[in-house]
This record gives structure tokens, C-alpha cells and sequence, in this order.
């Protein structure tokens, strides 16, 4: 049967239709302008006004209701890894709303809360922390969320955060290199980071593209909307259009770049024993022209794109695949 995942973003919509799985068979991949510029409606009427288009959007493309699959933006999400004497899970299940009270700044009584144990020593692994993965969100946003899809039929089967979703499509072993992942999306981007295939630290910053494309209007006197296009089209390409929109992309390049370091600087210093070695670009604003390669030249580690179709099959999207990190994570996780 078909799943639906749906990333619903400031400036974008993203959507993929497929049959869910770690190698998933997509039918559809769409993409489409998110004309309320809200992820999480403020008051009711927003909330309608976003159930409306949704509503048509799901009637136009003739996409899927019986299994939707939600994500949660990371500015609305408190994420956080702790370390903690290792427990059965019992013990943890009494604990973790104490833990709660202590890393995550949401009452308790507001807090609508989930845990994973990442890491639990073995009997013979003396003097070792078990490792918790807590994620938090106030029940309001949650309610608000869900509620535009119960006003229209929809019955949502999963609501995970974004960060979760893309280290699931990005398939990561214990093998692979200390890795800041970056998550470029309209008005956010969101970091974490992922060493021995287990995430460490999650960051959220609020700047993303939005902050580019305003950039590149103001310098040179752009209406936003066609600002994105040479954004999109142009980059940091200083070979096209005389440099000119590379230039004045710059100084807010160097401000997402900024905050890529101090990530890799936390890290550092609460790892010394580890260092990353690699970051990976997801999001919408991975593809701008130029973009790896300054990063590269700024941080001077490795830099990738994330390539969430590559274990799947079917009708794969050409242009814009980061976009869909998201998406194609909720669609690979079991039912």
C-alpha cells in the first residue's frame, strides 16, 4: 500500500507518494510554493486556510490519505542527547520525566515527550553512561498541527522531526566519517551531527535561503520572487551574470557558513577525542550552483550533497533531490 510523507515548509511543500521501505518504490515527487508562507498555523484561521489547500492539493494530485506521514520542523522542537548511569527501561520510563525537567525548557505539564536509548553499556562495560535520545515539543504546536489534517479526514499515521527523518534516508553506518549535517531550508536550518552512525548534537539556527534571497534583492534591487530565481539559477557561480549575484550572496553565505563552525567547534570541544570530517548538505538551498565548493574552500573539510533517492526505485526525481530529505526518511520508516 502507499504511504504519503509530507514536508511542509515555509516556502515549499514537498511531497512524496511511494511504497515505504528501506528501498522505497516512489510513485510521485512534487514540490509546490506554500502560498501561507506557515508550517504550524498560528490561530484558526490559518489553520483553515492551510486545511483548504491542503485539501485541494491532495485532490488535484490524487495523492494517498490512508498513510500520512508527518514531519516536525526543528524550531518548534527541543532535541537533546544525554548521558545518564545506565538503566532497564523501567527505570528510565520513571526517570526520563526528571531528565525532561532538566534538558528540555517546556513545562512539564505542556510537554509532549519522546525518548530513544541510543547507547546502553553491556554488564561488562564498567563505568559507561547509556546514552538517551529526548525530543520535545509543546502539546499545543502538536494539536494545532494535527488538527489541519483531521479537519480533513486525514488521519495521520506518523509525526517525527525533521532531524530524525533525514538521518534515516541518509542511512548512516557506525563506519562512516564524524558528519555535521546541515539542513538548508527557507526560513531555518537545522544541524546535527552524526559520529559512529549515532546522533550527538542537534543546533537549529533561524537562517536559511529566505535570508539569500533577501540578500540578492536588496543588492540588487530584485523583486524576492524573481531574487529566488537568480538565487536558484546563478549562485555563487561567479562566471554567470558578471559575479554579481555570487556577490552580493556572500556576506549571508558567509553567516550560514559562520554558524556551520561553531557547530564543529562544540563539537570539538565537548568531543576532543573526535573531530568532523565531513559535511553533508540537505534541504532545498543544498543545490544552489557553487554553494559545495565554497563551503569546502570556507571549512575545509569534505562537502556533499545528500542524495535521499539512492536506495530507491520508480519514478525518482531529476532536479532538487535534497529538497526531499525529509520526505524520503518518513517514507523508509517502518510502519
Amino acid at each position: 500500500m502507499s504511504a504519503l510523507a509530507l514536508d511542509i515548509g515555509n516556502y515549499s511543500i514537498k511531497a512524496v507518494s511511494a511504497r515505504p521501505g528501506k528501498k522505497p518504490v516512489v510513485e510521485r515527487a512534487l514540490e509546490m510554493l506554500n502560498p501561507l508562507g506557515v508550517t504550524i498555523p498560528n490561530d484558526d484561521v490559518q489553520s483553515e486556510k492551510l486545511s483548504q489547500f491542503l485539501t485541494t492539493f491532495f485532490t488535484d494530485n490524487n495523492l494517498p490519505k490512508n498513510d500520512v506521514r508527518l514531519s516536525l520542523p526543528e524550531s518548534v522542537v527541543s532535541t537533546k542527547v544525554i548521558e545518564i548511569p545506565p538503566l532497564n527501561d523501567a527505570e528510565l520510563a520513571s526517570a526520563i520525566g526528571w531528565q525532561a525537567e532538566q534538558h528540555i525548557p517546556i513545562p512539564l505539564e505542556e510537554l509532549s515527550l519522546e525518548y530513544e536509548v541510543l547507547y546502553r553499556p553491556g554488564r561488562k562495560e564498567k563505568n559507561l553512561p547509556m546514552r538517551v535520545l529526548m525530543i520535545g515539543v509543546r502539546k499545543e504546536i502538536i494539536n494545532k498541527y494535527l488538527n489541519v489534517f483531521l479537519d480533513m479526514g486525514v488521519e495521520p499515521k506518523i509525526l517525527e522531526t525533521q532531524a530524525v527523518s533525514i538521518l534515516r534516508a541518509l542511512q548512516f553506518t557506525p563506519d562512516d566519517l564524524s558528519t555535521l549535517v546541515v539542513n538548508l531550508g527557507a526560513s531555518t536550518m537545522s544541524m546535527f551531527i552524526v559520529a559512529a552512525g549515532e546522533m550527538k548534537f542537534v543546533f537549529s539556527t533561524l537562517s536559511g535561503g529566505s535570508l539569500l534571497t533577501k540578500s540578492l534583492a536588496q543588492s540588487i534591487n530584485l523583486e524576492e520572487a524573481q531574487a529566488e530565481q537568480y538565487k536558484r539559477t546563478y549562485g555563487l557561480n561567479e562566471a554567470q551574470f558578471q559575479g554579481k549575484v555570487r556577490e552580493a550572496l556572500l556576506p549571508s553565505t558567509d553567516t550560514l557558513i559562520a554558524e556551520m563552525m561553531k557547530a564543529i567547534q562544540f563539537y570539538a570541544h565537548n568531543q576532543a577525542q573526535d573531530q568532523i570530517k565531513r559535511v553533508l548538505l540537505a534541504g532545498g538551498s543544498a543545490s544552489l550552483p557553487g554553494l559545495v565548493e565554497y563551503v569546502t574552500q570556507k571549512l575545509g573539510v569534505e562537502v556533499l550533497v545528500s542524495a535521499p533517492f539512492a536506495t530507491s526505485t520508480g519514478e525518482i526525481p531529476t532536479e532538487n533531490q535534497p529538497s526531499f530529505s525529509v520526505c524520503m526518511g518518513l517514507i523508509m520508516r517502518e510502519a
